[in-house]
């Protein structure tokens, strides 16, 4: 289906930002994404204009959620004045067509696990290679085979070898604490959506090997805590050096997480 876009939707920053690891840019300039056990394409035809490889339903029940798409951006873009703070300004001008992704939570608590001390394209090899270990084999609609992303109790049923094949690590022992808490019941992501942040970071921590910036990971791109801010060292960097009389969380709430998306990328782009 083709679709008209107005508000903010870049795909390239978005699949840039930190937050997805199972897009995957195609040599027809396509993107493919993979959301639970769906496989959707999405190429950019005009200046606003994109063709998605759905049907009308399949997008209104699946990823329509996905992407965001009842939020303006651009509104939120617009809360910030760029004489009170240029910084932010110039970061939100550069990387504008980010959004939040609505992320499955459980998908994004082992993913954000397996990134600790990991680049990106290491976290992509060994996301899919859990995958493959004991997710379940698709086919896309161009006839492509791809892996949904397993459940907890799958994850839970794998043992330490089978693990360390998919080069986890040191890791190894988190992803599997976190399926056990999720498969039990310990740990139940679903009623995290409506916590709050207080609550949310205390039932999060609580996961072996889960600590306060893998917790914010999972709020802000799992839970859609759109005022979860995670600090890696660039946003540490950013706080020490652009901000350094202090960060104005109060003014930007709820949106904090979607501002801390602009200037890691923005950051990032300028000191990498």
């Amino acid at each position: 289906m083709i679709l008209d876009i107005a508000d903010d939707f870049d795909l390239a920053r978005i699949a840039d930002s930190g937050q997805c690891f199972r897009w995957e840019l195609m040599q027809d300039g396509s993107w493919r994404v993979l959301h639970h056990d769906k496989c959707l394409y999405v190429r950019q035809l005009g200046e606003h204009v994109f063709d998605f490889s759905c049907d009308e339903s399949e997008f209104d029940e699946i990823w329509k959620d996905y992407f965001d798409f009842a939020e303006d951006y651009a509104a939120i873009r617009s809360r910030v004045d760029p004489e009170e703070d240029p910084f932010l300004w110039r970061a939100m001008e550069q990387e504008k067509g980010i959004r939040i992704l609505r992320q499955d939570s459980w998908e994004m608590l082992v993913t954000f696990i397996i990134s600790q001390n990991k680049n990106i394209p290491a976290i992509r090899r060994s996301v899919n290679l859990l995958c493959e270990a004991c997710g379940t084999r698709l086919e896309d609609v161009r006839g492509m085979g791809y892996y949904a992303f397993p459940d907890p109790e799958s994850i839970a049923d794998l043992n330490e070898d089978q693990l360390k094949a998919c080069r986890l690590g040191y890791r190894c022992r988190y992803v599997h604490a976190a399926a056990d808490a999720v498969a039990s019941g310990d740990l139940d992501l679903d009623a995290l959506r409506l916590a709050d942040e207080e609550q949310t970071m205390a039932a999060l921590c609580k996961v072996l090997g889960v600590g306060v910036k893998v917790a914010n990971c999972v709020s802000l791109f799992g839970l859609h805590h759109t005022d979860a801010f995670p600090q890696d060292v660039w946003i540490k960097r950013i706080l020490e050096n652009e901000y350094p009389q202090g960060y104005p969380f109060e003014k930007y709430a709820p949106y904090n997480g979607v501002y801390q998306q602009y200037l890691f990328a923005y950051y990032r782009s300028i000191h990498a």
